[in-house]
């Protein structure tokens, strides 16, 4: 498997204009790279948090999580770019930040967020390669520059490595399946934690009302 190491990650982040990062809007902190926003903050570098995925949850949600995340003093929009929700509204965001043209954006984020879907939502057409598999056929495995328009430029990377989540998130977003030994217990401890949050969870999604995920 090749990820983007963290020189590559800075070296992304040195080289462009503005920095994009996509998160998971379904568990956002966890997705979220306390060590590259350091990095765009430390390069002054204009940051754009971008929840992704927002078809997966309510509308209430999304909004609450941008109100939290802006409260913490970042620029961040919500968008789903598997239908294309809201990517207009970012592409007009990414130019606003944009304080040069021509300007290049580089995507960055961990595995499985979807960063090359944002990247062909802006495009309109399929140009990043995408897969949900990190290392499989598809699967982003270095720097791609890509043109969205004339003057607006896209950078795309394969991920942040090591996933800072720790364990059960490193296996999750970090492993193919097929490299597990046993998938059983990091997909417990992902149940676990869901569990922790909203107890009947898999009842209203599933219709399972069971709570010992190895039962």
């Amino acid at each position: 498997m090749q990820l983007a190491s963290w020189r590559l990650l800075a070296r992304t982040i040195k080289n462009v204009d503005v920095v994009i990062e996509v998160v998971d809007i379904r568990d956002p902190m966890v997705t979220r790279s306390r060590r590259a926003e350091r990095m765009a903050e430390a390069l002054d570098k204009s940051l754009l948090i971008v929840l992704n995925k927002s078809d997966l949850v309510p509308l209430r949600v999304a909004e609450k999580w941008a109100r939290i995340i802006e409260g913490m003093g970042f620029d961040v929009i919500y968008v789903s770019a598997r239908h294309r929700l809201s990517t207009r509204r970012l592409r007009g965001y990414i130019k606003h930040l944009a304080d040069v043209k021509p300007f290049s954006a580089g995507v960055i984020g961990f595995p499985k967020t979807g960063k090359s879907s944002v990247i062909n939502a802006l495009r309109g057409r399929k140009g990043a390669p995408t897969s949900p598999i990190p290392g499989s056929p598809g699967y982003t495995k270095g720097l791609q520059l890509l043109k969205i328009e004339p003057g607006f430029y896209m950078v795309d990377t394969p991920g942040v490595i090591p996933v800072e989540g720790g364990w059960p998130e490193s296996i999750i977003r970090g492993r193919s399946p097929e490299d597990l030994a046993d998938p059983v217990p990091p997909a417990a401890a992902l149940i676990e934690k869901i569990l922790r949050y909203n107890r009947r969870a898999f009842q209203t999604a599933y219709g399972i009302s069971a709570q010992d995920p190895t039962r």
